[in-house]
């Protein structure tokens, strides 16, 4: 058992707080670890050491600050097995989506050591005669990053690589629920070269949480998790004239098409919709069958079944127990809700338990036909590893389904026909869309870019948006009269 640490001002430190929380493996519901609440004078001492770290982090060199990034990418590739271990052990995930999770915010890294060339500015010479215009980007200040338990790794590494790169400083408050994850992380980065302050580490509920957003300090806020938290997030900072980004909520749709590769269809759609038991914004929630193609309906929910829940080192097992207790009976109460309400549970997972783990928060795949879009397991984010499936007659009828929904983070469409598809990615109102892909996740170099109640803010994380989000614009407009040029050989040029 130990205590998570802090992270102030360059040191590994523990609270003082007397209010811990447990950290509970999912797959047993034993505690592993306690997290503490932290005091509001340690949020204190972590915002001002970000703040004292800015002076100077701001003035070295980009090509310095992209260097220190590629030994961080270097260290968490050599670590990345471990990393993913203590993510599996606190998260259930099983060890090949553990390694994903890391492996994506490698890939962010990655994208952050080409700071020196995202950060140009423009010129233009002679807007005027005798006058030229030219731009810089600078660093914004201190930033906050306030991160989700699907991803503990991925997330935070979403956020502080990217602002860091560019000149900011950085407070993360990750989840309480598996907070080792992201304090290995900024262990490894100080490890990589990171000056003490530059990056800073608080854990702690809502009062951590609203004493960051409200700190007159704090420049930037981004954030992932629920919508309601997205909200709260997004209109305290934006209140408190911070910029925000905030990535919510989502409920995504794969349409099926008549035309499609029915095996492909098939594979793809078994690990979207149960892989990582569901929990990921990008997982597919909802198929939506055209045509012929609802025929297909139950050799899907067959292949779904087989699917099956285990621990994080079963090399058999597609997916790990759900987070906590109580995400558990979130979602078991959502599958009772859409027995109530007529829809056909082809597959049913709410009995499900693992031999030696009867502890565990499990609930094995589960599959709905006959879904219609009044129902709750339709309407509410389920994050859980539940699938429902939707018949229509028309490419037109699922795009209307599409677009009535709230949320917009992924979609995609399964088909042969470049009409079908190019129609699709054209009129659908959802951000990120997957052509016989189905969880359309970009590479960094793109950004990630969710759309309606998926997001609340205007630059989206990583790729060049994230850039643009973390720093500012300056322009300068200047002008040197050659009258003013010095003459004779008294003119010196001093080279030391």
């Amino acid at each position: 058992m130990q205590n998570v640490k802090l992270l102030i001002d360059g040191e590994f430190r523990s609270s003082a707080s007397e209010h811990m929380i447990d950290v509970t493996n999912p797959a047993s519901g034993d505690v592993i670890a306690r997290v503490p609440d932290a005091l509001a004078e340690e949020t204190e001492q972590a915002v001002a050491a970000a703040k004292n770290a800015f002076h100077s982090w701001k003035n070295v060199p980009v090509t310095e600050r992209a260097r220190v990034m590629m030994r961080y990418q270097a260290i968490l590739k050599r670590e990345q097995e471990r990393i993913a271990k203590v993510l599996a052990s606190e998260t259930g995930k099983v060890f090949d989506d553990a390694m994903g999770d890391v492996w994506r915010g490698i890939e962010v890294v990655e994208q952050a050591m080409n700071a020196p060339g995202m950060m140009m500015g423009e010129t233009v010479e002679n807007v005027a005669r005798g006058i030229d215009t030219y731009s810089v980007i600078q660093p914004l200040g201190v930033c906050l990053g306030i991160t989700p338990f699907n991803f503990p790794a991925m997330i935070p590494l979403w956020m502080f690589p990217l602002a860091v790169v560019c000149g900011n400083t950085f407070v993360l408050k990750p989840s309480e629920q598996d907070p080792q994850t992201p304090v290995l992380l900024a262990e490894l980065f100080m490890e990589a070269g990171a000056p003490a302050g530059v990056l800073n580490v608080v854990h702690g509920g809502r009062e951590r949480v609203d004493q960051l957003l409200n700190h007159p300090d704090i420049a930037a806020v981004s954030f992932v998790g629920s919508v309601p938290v997205g909200k709260h997030v997004y209109q305290t900072a934006t209140a408190n004239m911070k910029r925000a980004q905030c990535f919510a909520g989502a409920k995504n749709h794969t349409v099926v098409m008549p035309d499609a590769n029915k095996q492909h269809v098939i594979n793809n759609l078994v690990g979207a919709s149960v892989g990582a038991a569901g929990q990921r914004c990008m997982a597919i929630s909802v198929a939506v069958f055209v045509g012929d193609a609802q025929q297909w309906i139950d050799e899907l929910a067959s292949a779904i079944a087989e699917v099956k829940p285990g621990v994080w080192d079963d090399k058999d097992a597609g997916f790990g127990p759900l987070i906590s207790n109580a995400a558990k009976e979130r979602v078991l109460g959502l599958i009772q809700s859409g027995k109530k309400e007529g829809a056909t549970c082809l597959v049913d997972g709410s009995e499900c338990t693992v031999e030696g783990y009867e502890q565990g928060h499990w609930i094995g795949p589960t599959v709905f036909s006959d879904v219609s879009t009044t129902m709750r397991i339709y309407q509410e984010e389920i994050f859980g590893p539940v699938l429902c499936c939707l018949c229509v007659d028309s490419l037109d009828e699922a795009l209307a389904i599409v677009n009535d929904n709230p949320y917009g983070n992924g979609t995609s469409i399964f088909t042969a026909s470049g009409a079908a598809a190019r129609k699709y990615q054209s009129e659908v109102s959802v951000g990120q869309v997957g052509i016989n892909v189905p969880i359309p996740v970009p590479l960094p170099f793109f950004s990630f870019t969710g759309w309606k109640n998926s997001f609340f803010g205007d630059l989206h994380a990583y790729g060049k948006q994230a850039v643009r989000f973390y720093t500012e614009t300056k322009t300068i407009t200047s002008r040197w009269p050659e009258d003013s040029i010095p003459a004779g050989p008294n003119l010196t040029i001093n080279l030391r």
